[in-house]
């Protein structure tokens, strides 16, 4: 009987999550060729990168040998061009066609850059790939003035790296305050104050027209409206979409991303998508979301790989959580966040600051936002709680007078309901879960 022959198309997080779980399963049995157009590295390490806390060796996930060692054909340098489900063949860029007995999309993301003139200029760069990476690595130096285009999640992840290099950083962001698609007002007042005692600027709710060259080499952001901005370089920051177009004409179902069941199966039963690209369950809503987040990009990659393995695995739905370390505040949002049906519960500590708000339906937390100071254990341990009291969704009824009344007391509500020990399991299939910190990549 010939070897199984598994096809990822990306290798990303999800594909190589996918690629060893399938080895951990079958010991090598099995055929597996990884599509690509880069060597498979860690985006979420970029940051670590730029602020040159780690070399460029420390952002690859695995080199030749490694590959080697899993037995896995490699198309490095290549892409998706094309699917054909009804003859199991996936079409690339220079018409090589590989055939397949199951095959793996997980071709993620690419940045997007604002429709205005300058926008793909020189000396504006994006910060999504190494490449990218390197750019900015490249040109930045201490006193450098850097404007950022955005102030999502995408622009706080790199924050961090920006000031410890010594950057002048001012923010943009068009929306009339920041992280708007990860905390609430009041959470965007406390960590803009944050910011701007450390010496960033932010500039919020504010148009930028266009990008120029300016009088010294550097360039100039144009704001309508408002006084424009000189800067050394622009970093672009304006959000992500999903990498499917090649899919078109393929007859695979696709809404926001690539429809998935509960075992990340297409509407062909041998084509599976996960992370960025799969439409799959929500664990809050128990609908179907895109939730462009590292968690669910490996926790998607391993349960394909299990029921590529052929082990039947199905997935309970992933949470939307953004968690980040900003210059040492804390910020963390998770499920329904923002639900204005929800019943709310808010609680400010200013001197601390603290801030967190609880958002339920009935008894169950639905929704949860936290700041606070990193080093503060009262804050890193509740992050964790809310996330494991939204992402089981237990019945908080009995506790839930009490959460009003004391929002900042979660400890006793969450081991009371047993929360811990419904949680996702902290291993799927003998490997750890992913780390809590600076995970998610939702613009």
């Amino acid at each position: 009987m010939a070897a199984k022959r598994h096809v990822i198309v990306g290798g990303g997080t999800a594909g190589w999550n996918a690629i060893t779980t399938i080895r951990e399963i079958d010991g090598g049995e099995s055929k597996i060729i990884l599509v690509s157009d880069e060597n498979p590295y860690s985006r979420m390490v970029l940051p670590y990168y730029l602020a040159q806390e780690i070399g460029e060796a420390h952002v690859f996930t695995a080199g030749e040998s490694r590959l080697e060692s899993l037995g896995v054909e490699t198309r490095f340098g290549r892409w998706g061009a094309g699917l054909n489900p009804n003859d199991n063949k996936l079409i690339l860029d220079d018409d090589e066609e590989i055939a397949y007995d199951d095959l793996l999309i997980a071709t993620g993301s690419s940045p997007v850059r604002a429709p205005f003139p300058g926008a793909d200029g020189p000396g504006v760069h994006s910060f999504w790939t190494l490449d990218q990476a390197r750019e900015v690595a490249g040109v930045l130096k201490p006193g450098t003035r850097v404007a950022m285009i955005g102030a999502g999640f995408i622009s706080f992840t790199i924050l961090n790296a920006l000031v410890k290099r010594g950057a002048v950083l001012t923010i943009v962001e068009i929306a009339p305050r920041i992280l708007p698609r990860m905390v609430d007002d009041t959470g965007a007042r406390i960590v803009q104050g944050w910011l701007e005692e450390r010496g960033v600027k932010i500039k919020a709710g504010v148009e930028v027209t266009a990008i120029e060259d300016g009088p010294d080499g550097g360039k100039v952001v144009k704001l309508k409206e408002d006084v424009d901005i000189e800067a050394d370089f622009v970093i672009m920051a304006t959000g992500i979409k999903t990498n499917l177009d090649w899919l078109e004409g393929s007859g695979i179902e696709v809404n926001q991303g690539v429809v998935v069941n509960d075992h990340l199966r297409s509407s062909e039963s041998n084509v599976y998508a996960a992370g960025d690209v799969a439409e799959g369950p929500d664990r809050v809503t128990a609908g179907k979301a895109v939730h462009a987040i590292e968690p669910t990009a490996m926790e998607h990659g391993r349960v394909v790989g299990a029921n590529m393995a052929g082990v039947d695995t199905a997935y309970s739905g992933s949470l939307l959580m953004n968690i980040v370390d900003v210059l040492d505040l804390e910020i963390a949002s998770f499920g329904s966040w923002d639900d204005a049906e929800a019943e709310t519960v808010e609680a400010l500590q200013a001197d601390r600051p603290a801030y967190r708000k609880l958002l339920f339906r009935g008894g169950r937390l639905v929704g949860a936002i936290i700041l606070g100071k990193t080093r503060d254990i009262w804050t890193t341990n509740d992050v964790g709680m809310l996330k494991g009291l939204v992402q089981t969704g237990r019945d908080l009824s009995e506790w839930k007078s009490h959460l009003k009344n004391n929002p900042f007391d979660i400890k006793r509500a969450y081991l009371a309901t047993g929360a811990a020990g419904e949680l996702i399991p902290q291993t799927l299939l003998g490997r750890p879960s992913v780390p809590e910190r600076d995970i998610a990549l939702s613009s």
